[in-house]
């Protein structure tokens, strides 16, 4: 996560149960049967009224409304405006989602989420006043780049752009050494948070735990330390 990003989410309500998703895409669509699933009340707008059915008939939001949402009016009569976080969730036509996000942000909407297509596109964003933009193409793309070049890293959380926690399968290299043997610290630099056992993490294990090859660890560190890793 982006160091950045620290103030928007500090600003965000705990108690907040109310969103709305601008634009019910596939990502959108996600969100939104996310936050649903999750028991937040969910209002879903779209300018395709096909789209806006289908996200009642899958139960994916509470709400669902036809609108243009480059329509101030309408997101205003719509009560939108009254939202306290709003995910615009057009990715593909700029012009509309820049748009929709300047008419929250001038219509009063506190935290506005909004998800980028481009670099261009995350600057417009941004300009106009969007409180958070996500890039997932970027991201995903990113992710499959290291996936492909290490498939030994399961999962991978980037604390900024040096350092990162990560899930590993345990290397050959490693097999039947205890946690104190195989001086990750002092070798690589690296904190071992946790190791796995019988489909379960055991966290902060004992230096004295000996490690299986084929099971995940979790350790923390710079990139560079963990890319020297025998992985």
């Amino acid at each position: 996560m982006n160091l950045s990003s620290l103030g928007f989410f500090r600003s965000l309500r705990t108690e907040n149960k109310q969103f709305a998703v601008v634009g019910l895409g596939r990502f959108g669509r996600a969100v939104s049967a996310t936050l649903h699933g999750l028991g937040y009340e969910v209002l879903g707008v779209d300018s395709d009224e096909k789209r806006v059915a289908q996200a009642m008939s899958d139960q994916i939001a509470a709400h669902a409304l036809q609108l243009d949402s480059t329509d101030p009016s309408a997101l205003k009569q719509a009560g939108v405006f009254e939202f306290d976080t709003v995910i615009v969730a057009i990715g593909n036509y700029v012009e509309e989602s820049v748009i929709t996000a300047l008419n929250l942000k001038e219509g009063g909407v506190p935290h506005v989420v909004a998800k980028a297509s481009s670099e261009i596109h995350e600057k417009l964003l941004k300009k106009v006043g969007a409180d958070h933009v996500i890039f997932p193409e970027h991201e995903m793309g990113c992710t499959l780049a290291r996936t492909l070049t290490k498939p030994s890293i399961l999962d991978r959380f980037e604390l900024d752009p040096d350092n990162s926690i990560v899930e590993l399968i345990v290397p050959e290299e490693f097999h039947g050494k205890t946690i104190a043997e195989l001086q990750l610290r002092s070798r690589y630099g690296l904190n071992l948070l946790a190791v796995s056992h019988d489909n379960k993490f055991e966290i902060n294990p004992s230096p004295n735990t000996r490690l299986k090859r084929g099971t995940a660890a979790v350790v923390i560190g710079c990139n560079k330390d963990i890319n020297r890793l025998p992985i």
